[in-house]
């Protein structure tokens, strides 16, 4: 039961952060299972939130398409290559120490972090589309930028939301806001690959996932509630939850590195 709570309790804190402020938010879900529900297994920890990833983005991105902010045709491209990153990334994962993982992930969530505080700048071309003509220049870098970003996020179960959406500006300088809904169908489909291959090998804890997604869709509503609100206030939301992120990290490492020496 005290389980059970926790997981509603984390997925509903991820959910708000992610409301609240927008991408970012999911890379608090590893260590929350592992130092709040208390999952043992790092890499079950790992599958189980790319269960919880996967599903959130899914719902988010219903509604960007329905805003029509999704550009398809690049949002696919990067996605496809993206997913066979991700499965090799998954696979490498699986194939780490633990604690060795941890700390790797601990320190990304500090670069995660520190990104946060970045201004974030769309692109220019809003008519921007992957057609016969455009292919052979956008093409190429939207394959090669899918290709590693999805390995990055099938490493560590993550959605590389902080990833994908300044890929996909910089390769085809489209506007933020379409950037967030296509970067949508990457998160989605890369967190359903490294979920894949997670449950496969008996990783995947699916009634906390289950738990997880139940409290992040009640707390996603609470947040954007209150960003409704606290719309002014944004950046400094961002830079308090930046530093949150990157405390967090701290931890994660220093704890990891203890467990690993």
């Amino acid at each position: 039961m005290i389980q059970s709570i926790a997981a509603i309790a984390s997925g509903s804190l991820v959910g708000l952060s992610l409301g609240l402020i927008g991408g970012g938010g999911s890379i608090l879900a590893v260590p929350l299972l592992i130092y709040v529900v208390g999952m043992p297994s790092v890499h079950a920890a790992i599958g189980t939130s790319a269960v919880a990833v996967a599903a959130s983005a899914a719902v988010s991105l219903i509604g960007h398409a329905r805003a029509n902010n999704v550009r398809w045709p690049c949002a696919i491209a990067f996605a496809l290559a993206g997913i066979a990153g991700a499965a090799a990334g998954a696979q490498l994962g699986k194939m780490m120490d633990g604690a060795k993982l941890l700390a790797l992930f601990g320190a990304l969530m500090i670069v995660v972090g520190a990104l946060m505080l970045r201004p974030r700048k769309g692109g220019t071309d809003a008519g921007v589309k992957l057609d016969r003509t455009s292919a052979p220049r956008l093409l190429p870098l939207l394959t090669a930028t899918g290709f590693g970003v999805g390995l990055l996020s099938g490493f560590f179960g993550i959605g590389g939301g902080f990833l994908i959406v300044p890929g996909l500006i910089g390769t085809t300088a489209m506007p933020m806001l379409d950037a967030i809904g296509s970067s949508l169908v990457s998160v989605t489909l890369f967190g359903a690959t490294t979920a894949t291959s997670y449950a496969l090998a008996g990783l995947v804890e699916w009634r906390i996932a289950g738990l997880f997604v139940l409290g992040g869709a009640a707390g996603g509503i609470a947040g954007l509630l209150l960003a409704r609100k606290l719309a002014s206030q944004k950046r400094a939301l961002t830079y308090v939850f930046s530093a949150v992120v990157i405390a967090t990290g701290l931890y994660v490492v220093t704890t990891s590195l203890m467990r690993w020496t």
